[in-house]
């Protein structure tokens, strides 16, 4: 079994097998669990294989060849998103000044926000660095990261904790806000929950999902100006 291991350990298709299976898993056990953001299917398949390349001693360069025709495909799936939000282009134009402003002040709260936190609990300036782009997708956030002089492996899993309380809290805030619009659902889910939220905004309708991409997009490049002023002025 051992040799058997080590044959298909060594081939790329494996590990998108693996991959491929442990997601679709994961999304059933989401399913059945009524949905929860607790159980993400991405959070739950992410934990799962790390426990599986600790177990089996595969490094990361080995899993990665195989994993790469996926993450390839994130460039295409992130350009889709531009189909649901031409579809809705019109209603996008009527309020683009508001979305503007809206998503300016989110990602400028966010930043000062776990900035201001982090500070108050003693962490460390490079974890101040590495938490202020914390609410945009992992590409972005670790790039931005880089810059400013943060741990990008440590934006990058901070990323993923932010959209999973993101689309944790979201549903009960709606509902205490009595918000019924579709719209600001998923515009907010897309400011403070970046890919996580755009998916989890899609369960609510195309709307929702459209604008969820549109604010990933816009917070993903305000971030990108912002933070770097923003640190600076903070003399971090």
């Amino acid at each position: 079994m051992s040799s058997f291991w080590v044959y298909f350990a060594a081939k790329p298709l494996w590990w998108i097998i693996v991959t491929i299976a442990t997601f679709l898993f994961t999304s059933w056990l989401n399913r059945r669990v009524g949905g929860t953001p607790l159980l993400h299917p991405v959070l739950v398949a992410l934990s799962l294989i790390i426990v599986l390349l600790q177990l089996t001693g595969t490094d990361y360069n080995t899993y990665f060849e195989g994993a790469q025709f996926i993450h390839f495909l994130l460039g295409p799936a992130t350009v889709a998103l531009a189909v649901p939000l031409y579809d809705h282009f019109e209603r996008v134009k009527k309020m683009l000044l508001p979305l503007l402003i809206a998503c300016s002040c989110g990602a400028v709260t966010a930043a000062l926000s776990v900035i201001a936190v982090a500070w108050l609990l003693g962490a460390s300036e490079a974890t101040l660095l590495s938490l202020a782009p914390k609410s945009v997708t992992s590409p972005i956030a670790i790039g931005i990261a880089e810059k400013i002089g943060g741990y990008p492996s440590l934006a990058a899993g901070l990323v993923l904790i932010t959209g999973a309380i993101g689309c944790l809290v979201a549903p009960p805030l709606f509902r205490w806000l009595k918000i019924e619009d579709d719209a600001v659902k998923g515009f907010t889910l897309g400011l403070s929950a970046h890919g996580f939220g755009t998916a989890f905004a899609f369960e609510f309708s195309t709307l929702a999902g459209a604008f969820a991409g549109l604010a990933m997009g816009l917070t993903g490049l305000l971030t990108a100006f912002i933070v770097p002023v923003l640190v600076r002025l903070l003399g971090l």
